[in-house]
């Protein structure tokens, strides 16, 4: 049977980010992807007008109504959009024994806040314990600590630690933020630390990077990959994804990474 990863994130309305970019990741990968929406948005390439959360009860019921029918093999968190709606995925996580891939989305790349000052809290202690691998960018890990921006590898180690100590098994700091020619993430575990670069490019249609890595690592473990072997893969993926981002031509503002990029034929 198809291996099923499930999505537990915001919804955009222009396509490039939350449970659009990640179900696309999830087929682009080979795997069948199910979905729970945490909030809708009004969004395009340039801007979020409007967000409007989905209820804890609804959370909770899309939630239940997936785990009681689907074999899902791994769990994707993203936009949770509020304190209310993180204590409800929670509560529907108690127990879960699949790896959980939590990307602590806050800010969108247009600049606007996905997710209140007074959730951050709720997500350090309700779900970064019960993570499989949290993967933050510079900004997210600093908001997590309450501490400044890591500004080297040495600081982004030290932070990445850091974060291991507030419960998640594994942390994977996305270096995207930094400068430098060439782009440094660090998957932290227990065993160590892994160091994946690639070439920093000249584009700015990065919309939905972040959503489209911790989807790729969700859906290579829910295909049974460790996670070192899933880490790698959605590494390489999404510099294939971002490589071909120009020529999509999606908006006017930052445009999505093309998740199709070795499937569709004009890639």
């Amino acid at each position: 049977m198809v291996p099923i990863a499930l999505t537990i994130a915001g919804s955009d309305s222009g396509g490039g980010a939350g449970v659009q970019a990640d179900l696309k990741t999830f087929s682009a990968l080979g795997v069948y992807g199910a979905s729970v929406i945490t909030a809708l948005t009004a969004q395009n390439t340039r801007a979020v007008t409007r967000v409007e959360p989905a209820s804890p009860a609804m959370i909770a019921a899309q939630m239940a109504a997936v785990f009681d029918d689907l074999d899902v093999r791994a769990v994707k968190l993203g936009m949770l959009g509020g304190a209310e709606a993180i204590a409800a995925v929670a509560r529907g996580l108690c127990g879960c024994a699949r790896p959980i891939i939590l990307d602590p989305v806050m800010v969108a790349k247009s600049g606007d806040r996905l997710l209140p000052q007074d959730a951050v809290a709720g997500l350090r202690h309700q779900l970064l314990p019960i993570a499989t691998v949290l993967t933050p960018n510079l900004p997210e890990a600093a908001v997590l600590l309450d501490c400044a921006p890591a500004q080297d590898e040495a600081e982004m180690i030290r932070q990445g630690h850091a974060l291991r100590a507030l419960g998640p098994q594994a942390v994977l700091m996305k270096g995207g933020h930094a400068e430098g020619a060439h782009c440094v993430d660090l998957l932290i575990t227990p065993d160590g630390i892994t160091r994946l670069t690639a070439p920093r490019r000249a584009t700015r249609n990065t919309h939905g990077t972040g959503c489209t890595l911790s989807a790729a690592i969700a859906a290579g473990m829910a295909q049974g990959m460790s996670l070192s072997r899933a880490v790698a893969r959605a590494h390489g993926y999404l510099q294939g994804a971002i490589a071909a981002a120009d020529g999509l031509g999606v908006g006017s503002g930052h445009g999505p990474v093309h998740h199709f990029h070795a499937v569709w034929a004009h890639a």
